[in-house]
């Protein structure tokens, strides 16, 4: 039986987490404020569960994890960050439709746009609540979005956690074709440029995969996220170019 937390309630020690049945399932109940989200996040911990269900807590052993030297990049998303880039330098000049990418600018239409129902199926677990949650921490400086317009409307993004020099990626979403991967793209550049490592993918999917995450084990996650937290905040978010062009 899993531990249920109230409202001061510590987290357990993630080794804890269940080996079977939900492995890496540690912890239910407490809260989604910010300041639980940060304790959670400062512990290896993220929050998912569905709809009807408890807040559920979680520490995944192994770690699916993107180290920023290491993202994929296909041909024809080249192709497409080329134009993106070509675009945004040239501010819509030309003639042809007016790409640009920013950070933060529009942090609550991201997370909503993740939480709204997809192609493929309904909406992600994103709820009024995980928004209310974050966007807490936005506020205090501690999670971004990454977000992709075309002629004015966004149309792509991602959006995640950010402490010392570790960050911890949430979801993404596209409205036109590739416009997560361009946002992400972005993001990894700029992480990188700052001295981040790694980014947190929490589990594992083909997706990630197919963008270079992989999965570690939870000890070795654990150890580099104990020494990126405690490394000087990044102080500025300006968008740069993707590595990749």
């Amino acid at each position: 039986m899993i531990p249920w937390l109230e409202a001061n309630t510590p987290f357990p020690d993630v080794s804890e987490a269940l080996t079977t049945d939900a492995p890496g399932l540690l912890a239910a109940g407490a809260d989604l404020s910010p300041r639980r989200l940060l304790q959670a996040y400062r512990n290896g911990i993220f929050p998912w569960f569905s709809e009807g269900q408890p807040i559920l807590w979680w520490s995944t052993d192994p770690r699916m994890v993107l180290y920023t030297e290491r993202f994929k990049v296909s041909d024809s998303l080249k192709k497409t960050l080329r134009k993106v880039e070509r675009s945004r330098l040239e501010g819509g000049r030309g003639g042809d439709r007016h790409w640009d990418v920013r950070f933060d600018t529009a942090f609550d239409s991201v997370m909503r746009a993740c939480a709204a129902p997809r192609k493929d199926g309904p909406g992600t677990w994103i709820s009024d609540d995980i928004i209310a949650g974050y966007t807490g921490l936005h506020r205090m400086g501690h999670a971004h979005s990454s977000e992709v317009w075309l002629d004015g409307e966004l149309v792509g993004g991602a959006y995640g956690v950010c402490i010392g020099r570790m960050f911890y990626g949430e979801s993404m979403f596209a409205r036109v074709t590739d416009a997560s991967k361009v946002a992400l793209a972005y993001l990894v550049a700029f992480l990188r440029s700052q001295g981040v490592v790694m980014l947190d993918c929490q589990q594992e999917t083909g997706h990630l995969a197919s963008l270079g995450a992989m999965p570690i084990p939870r000890r070795q996650f654990l150890e580099h996220l104990r020494s990126a937290i405690d490394e000087a905040p990044i102080e500025r978010w300006e968008v740069a170019p993707p590595l990749t062009t």
